[in-house]
């Protein structure tokens, strides 16, 4: 233990006799001062920022659009009207108040609205469904515009409506009703509900975590002390990290929008936790040997403060390898969370410790942990013998020696396994459709099932097509028409400055947001160029843009960040692990073995999600969050445990330093992952598909990790390739006891 010098001072300067007085109020006064001076992560959230790169090519069709056709420039909310028996003559007169009101007194950032006000009646059944059940209003806003702004103006537009129907029909139930129904779709009725699904969400995920975290701990540690100071860490941490990111996203440092922070809420109360219980159990331990808790409390950062600060560094480096991403919901974690994680290991190695030393022995009551000397002079005074509580470690001992007496066998079956699942993984399917993670109930998707079923699916979002048609004679219109998913073409519009830009509305015949339509974007801009290439323009110009094409260019970069990303993360914690365990053949197997993790959580989690949770595909950011956090968190586990054998192997035989190792920090390292893994379970209790689909994989691959890779699948491969594992270190090998090795000679 004394090899730690330097982390034990740690502990005298945090945690000594007066000192964990002076670290408890500077963490108060800290959070005190901050929360009041600065403002909270929450107040910041922008739901509106761009996510696309610069260069992508629909948002230079965007800036086309909005220079040359601001007629149409700008996201359309698209207000669904609709009755089952039929749109009746005073519903239509009511629609046309509406569009009347909104153009003689726009809503804030509203750019445009279809003037159904100024056509007569035949005209506008002319617009109606076939059916005549369905009639859409479009209004339009500026790109970019707050989502609060949208709510305010959603808000309004319910006020004008009662007030010319007579009744509200945006909050009507059942839509077979005879009555008359309205409901908000499109990019802004998509954005507003998404919104609204988060905020909704934060409450509940935070009470829901933060119950499930302190009943988990009161079960695994049976202390209700114990059980709290945890989530005060947490709580602190959390005090300090909200206003740090509150200042940061003010000043235009970083963004930060609601899945950010409800996904950190999960991380921090999750990995937090851990790093809490990674020390508590070192503590409890060395309070079995040491009677002086203030000496134990130094001890014990001794023995776990290196291990905590590297699992917190290879958490931060691997979140900062998302800085190497283009999408702006994949680079926006990188920032927030690295700062959030670094603080909360921080309170795990300076406000908890102090804590603990405050509280002392009595914070594991009732199961309080004593020395010989302590329990021998208890027994006197009570008169009678009594049972220490076995130390957490040793409760986990059959481990040890399961893997350490038939090391091939559990190797064998754990690669069976994680194979196993792995193999389902290729059969994944992804899908960018942002309507498929809302509630059916949600006002934008009933919105969009109105259209899908009275009109064509692509009016919820049409594709724009711009040509610079160079004066030749018009062909593009009809080139798109013959496309076989093509609804309708519409006739082309000039350029307000350039008369040879022309823009055309492509209605696809299914859901715009599908992959299929996504994937159409390519043979739609070659047949506008062959178009233009067959009317003499030898370089044809198109842009495209819409909905559908942001999800091409989504689709692309995703794929590319997942491509860049993980090299770039797999590589940085390698190297962290061969600074830190000075071993190339350690580092190669831990990094193989989280790999093989992540794939059969990626596996095991479509399993789950696609034939018992009815999922037909799953987002297309899910596998780089996931391997970003699995890779990241499961390494934690490996460096805790291996960290310990590390520690044996210098004292003992390797086989006993694996043996111990293993029993020593199996109850611990199951604690957090159980812990770890509820948190994410807590996403998949959210109406929001993707936090569902993030919680399900993630909290399968803690599991995995907890209890198949950590405890078997690693420690046998340490034991079977010997004194290998540590090369090209300087570990000398102790040998094996003649009887320990026949043994496991035997049993092999």
């Amino acid at each position: 233990m004394h090899n730690h010098s330097l982390f034990e001072r740690l502990g005298g300067i945090v945690a000594g006799r007066r000192s964990k007085w002076v670290t408890l109020f500077t963490w108060i006064l800290l959070t005190g001062l901050l929360s009041a001076v600065w403002p909270g992560v929450n107040s910041q959230e922008n739901n509106a920022a761009q996510k696309l790169p610069d260069d992508a090519l629909s948002l230079m069709a965007a800036k086309i659009q909005k220079e040359q056709f601001p007629s149409s420039e700008g996201v359309p909310a698209l207000v669904v009207w609709y009755r089952a028996g039929g749109l009746q003559d005073e519903d239509i007169t009511a629609v046309q108040n509406v569009a009347k009101q909104l153009q003689d007194s726009p809503l804030e950032s509203q750019t445009g609205i279809l003037p159904l006000d100024q056509m007569p009646l035949p005209a506008v059944k002319g617009v109606i469904s076939n059916d005549g059940t369905t009639l859409v209003l479009p209004v339009t806003f500026m790109e970019a515009t707050e989502t609060d702004v949208l709510n305010q103006n959603i808000d309004k537009l319910k006020d004008i409506t009662k007030s010319a129907v007579g009744a509200d029909p945006f909050s009507t139930a059942n839509l077979n009703d005879d009555v008359l129904h309205a409901r908000v779709t499109g990019p802004v009725g998509i954005q507003t509900d998404a919104t609204a699904l988060f905020k909704g969400a934060d409450f509940a995920l935070l009470a829901a975590t933060v119950l499930l975290v302190l009943v988990l701990l009161i079960l695994l540690y049976r202390s209700p002390i114990l059980a709290l100071v945890p989530l005060v860490g947490v709580g602190f941490a959390y005090g300090i990290i909200s206003p740090v990111l509150g200042l940061m996203a003010q000043q235009g440092l970083i963004v930060v929008d609601a899945q950010i922070i409800s996904i950190m809420t999960v991380l921090l109360f999750g990995a937090g936790t851990d790093y809490c219980l990674f020390f508590v159990a070192r503590y409890r331990q060395v309070l079995l040997e040491v009677k002086d808790k203030h000496r134990a409390l130094r001890e014990s950062l001794g023995g776990s403060a290196g291990a905590i600060g590297m699992s917190g560094l290879t958490v931060i480096v691997a979140l900062l390898g998302l800085l190497f991403a283009q999408y702006g919901s994949n680079y926006r974690f990188a920032i927030p969370f690295s700062i959030a994680i670094f603080i909360m290991v921080l309170a795990s190695l300076t406000l908890v410790p102090a804590i603990l030393a405050i509280v002392g022995r009595a914070s594991f009551f009732p199961f309080v942990p004593l020395t010989p000397e302590m329990l021998a002079e208890k027994e006197a005074r009570k008169g009678k013998k009594l049972r220490q509580q076995k130390s957490i470690g040793s409760m986990s001992a059959g481990l040890g020696r399961i893997v350490t007496e038939k090391p091939r066998t559990v190797l064998v079956s754990s690669l069976i396994v994680l194979i196993g699942l792995a193999a389902f993984a290729p059969q994944i399917k992804f899908t960018y459709n942002l309507l498929e993670s809302f509630p059916a109930s949600m006002p934008s998707r009933e919105g969009f099932t109105l259209l899908s079923d009275h009109y064509s699916p692509g009016t919820l979002a049409p594709v724009k097509v711009m040509v610079d048609n160079e004066s030749k004679a018009d062909g593009v219109k009809a080139a798109l028409e013959s496309l076989p998913y093509v609804e309708s073409v519409s006739d082309p519009t000039e350029g307000i400055e350039n008369k040879q830009l022309q823009a055309f509305d492509v209605i696809l015949s299914s859901d715009p947001y599908d992959i299929g339509s996504i994937g159409h974007i390519p043979d739609i801009r070659s047949a506008a160029e062959q178009s233009l290439k067959a009317a003499g323009i030898a370089e044809p110009k198109v842009w495209i843009g819409g909905e559908t094409a942001t999800q091409y260019d989504t689709k692309k970069v995703v794929e590319r960040d997942t491509k860049i990303v993980i090299p770039v993360v797999i590589t940085v914690i390698a190297l962290l692990l061969l600074i830190y365990l000075r071993s190339i053949i350690a580092t190669l197997y831990l990094i193989a073995t989280v790999l093989l993790s992540y794939f059969s959580a990626l596996g095991a989690g479509w399993l789950i999600l696609h034939y018992f949770m009815d999922t037909t595909a799953i987002q297309g950011l899910i596998p780089l969050y996931a391997f970003v956090f699995l890779v990241a968190l499961g390494e934690d586990y490996n460096i805790f445990m291996v960290s310990s054998i590390w520690q044996e192997r210098n004292l003992r035989p390797l086989r006993e330093a694996i043996r111990l190792g293993v029993s020593q920090t199996s109850s611990v390292i199951t604690s957090a992952g159980l812990i770890l893994a509820g948190t994410f379970a807590v996403l998949a209790t959210l109406p929001i598909q993707v936090l569902v689909q993030f919680g399900v994989i993630c909290a399968i691959g803690v599991l995995l990790d907890t209890f198949v890779v950590r405890p078997f699948l690693v420690p046998s491969i340490t034991l079977l390739l010997g004194k290998w594992s540590f090369w090209p270190g300087q570990i000398k090998p102790l040998p094996e006891k003649p009887a320990e090795a026949g043994k496991a000679a035997k049993a092999n």
